[in-house]
């Protein structure tokens, strides 16, 4: 069954007009004090009930809750959002609460800022706030919304672990269970910036059913139904292992180079459309379109 719900999941952001998680630790305060408009402006116009939705802001994968919460607070106000909290959650004793419960069924968005996915997996995983965001996803007017750690978490298979630089050696990569909110898919973020194309290619690879989606800082994707819309803007990267034809995967040892022959690359960008059942591409923008009338 298709989710009501629909997700907001961005990669990460650097310049003005967005969110900056570059030094995430460092300088917090005048890195987010920049924010993609258009993306958290996007988020207030797809909730329920607009800027009278409840938004609660998740700190839990960052290890700064008290400086980015407020800031998401601020961010979100300004755009004109009239009911933000921050929703601390530290521990799995707290997410299994009635009180986490009840505000989370409340709510019609949540928004997971960034730092490290597994905090995120690791204490929400199978606890009674995932059950709810899992079903509230898929049976009620609800967005999902996450930056960096957040869009990972996301994925039905997370990487939360892996160099950049030598991704494509054999075990470089570490994986493990998201929160399932999107099935077959494995998000990796500040992609492009970061030259985490290796990472994600080993991740499709490990599973050629799994689609393998890399988002670009200041960018994201909206997802509703099958359909994913590319929004800020930067590049949504899409790899396609269903036809791989040959790979030395199982033949070389951990720490070598992987080889594979026909995975496909698709490359988005803002208002781009793909759509996860049929896994076709629509270019907004064209250059066969529209086709010229022949007399």
């Amino acid at each position: 069954m298709k989710p009501i719900g629909k997700l907001v999941i961005i990669g990460g952001a650097v310049n003005v007009g967005s969110f900056s998680e570059v030094s995430y630790d460092q300088d917090v305060e005048k890195n987010l004090n920049f924010f993609e408009r258009g993306i958290l402006k996007k988020i207030i116009s797809e909730s329920r009930l607009k800027e009278d939705s409840v938004i609660e802001i998740i700190t839990t994968a960052s290890q700064i809750p008290d400086i980015v919460g407020p800031e998401y607070i601020k961010a979100f106000t300004h755009l004109g959002a009239k009911h933000v909290n921050v929703l601390d959650i530290f521990t799995r004793e707290q997410a299994n609460s009635d009180e986490i419960v009840a505000r989370i069924n409340a709510a019609d968005v949540v928004m997971f800022t960034g730092g490290d996915q597994l905090r995120l997996t690791s204490i929400l995983g199978g606890t009674l706030f995932h059950d709810t965001l899992l079903n509230k996803y898929q049976n009620e007017d609800f967005i999902y919304a996450g930056t960096s750690a957040g869009a990972a978490a996301a994925s039905e298979n997370m990487i939360y672990q892996g160099s950049s630089t030598e991704a494509l050696l054999k075990g470089e990569i570490k994986m493990t269970q998201g929160l399932g909110l999107i099935e077959n898919v494995t998000v990796d973020t500040h992609f492009v910036q970061r030259g985490r194309m290796g990472r994600l290619f080993q991740a499709v690879v490990n599973n050629p059913r799994t689609l393998g989606v890399g988002l670009g800082e200041d960018t994201g994707l909206f997802i509703s139904g099958d359909v994913m819309t590319a929004i800020g803007s930067g590049l949504v990267i899409i790899v396609d292992g269903r036809f791989i034809k040959d790979t030395n995967l199982t033949n070389v040892e951990m720490g070598q180079p992987i080889s594979i022959e026909n995975l496909i690359v698709n490359v988005m960008s803002m208002n781009d459309t793909y759509n996860l059942t049929t896994r076709d591409m629509t270019i907004i923008n064209s250059q066969y379109s529209p086709i010229p009338q022949v007399n």
